[in-house]
């Protein structure tokens, strides 16, 4: 049974007609400060008549935080009409954290962020359910789940909800009559698990997690595409298929790749927003799919053990005319792949890609992916199909499916940001004219502006960065640099295993 409700009142747009809701449940929240449209409450219908007839007894109602990380609660099935009609709250102090789960900002200091005293003492917010996201979770009996935004306790927008800040910018983007197509190729490492059981060193605390599990790999690496390795993870792959397409998720393919113990999907691409949503599903269902068979998936670039790949996220993007669906990129020059506007998109991702980076690559591992003559860019460049530069213009002339791909992103990026990044950097570009320059022929040899060597290097550039700050505003980018730069200092303070071979003996 599909999730999506494909009842013509629904595909109408519908009115009260819409809207089954028992007396005893209106004037909630959401009903209460007009945050569903028609299309949300005739898709929360169908939700209820899937539950009654799976069963469903679990709903986990979840956000994806700053980090791209799903957090959330489950509720009853008792319990899921009141959630529907008026949300779930959890600390606000969940939007302060970095990724070890240390709040990087003094909490239970008098502190207003966002215009909201609710941030001091770490008071709630609230995580308002889109019924559009329902899925029934093939791997958990009787379990679903559905994706939130954040709303403050009066009904106003958190302008730290990830998801918002993306679906803001496309509703700019309509405003100038155009859509964003974009598609994910995602790649992964998944190792076999040495020790299933929780050892106490893998206990930690806020600002020191615990140790990483034991791992081995289960490929050989330096086989990339070879079917009979791909073969040999049978169990893998169909379990993969089977729970991806049980969510709706529009899976194209799943690849061997060229490390040890690494893979990719693909999805099909489609609209901004619901291929970001897609993302999130398809991470969370690919570790979770894992974990059930004694695996460990992991979408950190650079892991131990896979030094001769890294995996990253190329993201494959264009945008269209929102009426007829028109390529803007498509060029009618039979001497360029792209049109004067895809050129000057493409120019705008390459000017502002340093500050672009702490949302492409947002952890301080990822930066070690950048090394040359890897398949992965180490500095600002464009190609024609070439796969060493950070952009690679994909198509011919006169090809309406041309489009750009940016590779310089890590998998386990949040992908609203993402997303997000390439559009505000592309639309400068195209409101500028920006010239892209002359493609490349020799990405690690060029003469270019390397990309930032490091997460500390790409918080400088989005720090000082008067587009991103102009777009998404001070608040926003201040919340976002206090933050990750918690988690880099800390990854400063940390005496590493390098510094401990290096000078131990020796000095």
């Amino acid at each position: 049974m599909r999730n999506a409700d494909e009842r013509p009142v629904a595909e109408g747009g519908g009115g009260y007609g819409a809207r089954p809701m028992p007396a005893a449940e209106r004037g909630g929240f959401v009903e209460r400060h007009g945050l569903w449209t028609e299309e949300q409450y005739a898709s929360a219908a169908q939700l209820r008549r899937v539950v009654d007839e799976l069963g469903i007894e679990l709903v986990r109602v979840c956000f994806v935080d700053q980090h791209g990380v799903l957090r959330g609660k489950s509720i009853t099935r008792a319990a899921l009409p009141g959630v529907l009609g008026s949300g779930l709250t959890v600390p606000s102090s969940l939007l302060l954290k970095d990724t070890s789960g240390k709040s990087s900002y003094a909490v239970f200091d008098a502190l207003s962020l966002g215009g909201y005293r609710g941030f001091s003492g770490a008071g709630d917010v609230v995580l308002v359910p889109d019924p559009t996201t329902f899925r029934v979770l093939p791997w958990s009996a009787r379990s679903g789940m559905i994706l939130a935004d954040l709303r403050f306790p009066d009904g106003g927008a958190v302008p730290y909800c990830t998801r918002g800040l993306l679906r803001r910018q496309l509703a700019g983007l309509a405003e100038r009559g155009l859509s964003m197509t974009v598609g994910p190729e995602l790649e992964f490492h998944v190792f076999a698990r040495v020790d299933d059981a929780m050892h106490p060193a893998r206990v930690g605390r806020p600002g020191s997690p615990g140790a990483a599990p034991a791992v081995r790999p289960i490929t050989p690496g330096s086989q990339l595409l070879r079917v009979d390795t791909l073969d040999e993870a049978d169990d893998l792959v169909a379990e993969i298929h089977r729970g991806l397409t049980r969510l709706d998720l529009p899976l194209r393919s799943i690849e061997l790749e060229f490390g040890p113990s690494q893979f990719e999907v693909t999805l099909d691409a489609g609209d901004a927003s619901a291929v970001a949503d897609q993302v999130i599903l398809c991470r969370m269902a690919l570790k979770q799919i894992c974990h059930r068979l004694g695996l460990h998936a992991t979408f950190m670039s650079r892991p131990r053990g896979a030094d001769t790949a890294s995996t990253g996220w190329h993201l494959h993007q264009s945008l269209r005319d929102a009426v007829t669906g028109a390529p803007l990129f498509a060029s009618a020059d039979p001497g360029s792949v792209l049109s004067p506007q895809g050129l000057s998109y493409l120019g705008g991702l390459l000017a502002h890609a340093e500050a672009a980076a702490a949302f492409t690559t947002p952890t301080v591992n990822g930066y070690k992916r950048y090394q040359p003559y890897s398949l992965a860019p180490d500095r600002v460049l464009w190609g024609l199909d070439n796969k060493g530069a950070m952009v690679r213009a994909v198509g011919a002339p006169g090809d309406p499916n041309a489009h750009l791909e940016n590779r310089s992103g890590e998998p386990g990026a949040n992908p609203y940001l993402y997303i997000l990044s390439q559009l505000i950097t592309g639309l400068d570009g195209m409101d500028h004219g920006l010239s892209p320059g002359a493609p490349t022929e020799s990405p690690y040899r060029d003469d270019a502006t390397r990309l930032p060597r490091t997460l500390g290097d790409a918080l400088h550039a989005l720090d000082t960065s008067p587009l991103f700050r102009r777009v998404l505003g001070d608040e926003v980018v201040d919340w976002y640099v206090h933050l990750k730069r918690a988690e880099y200092n800390r990854y400063l303070d940390e005496v590493s295993d390098w510094e401990q071979r290096e000078y131990f003996d020796l000095l």
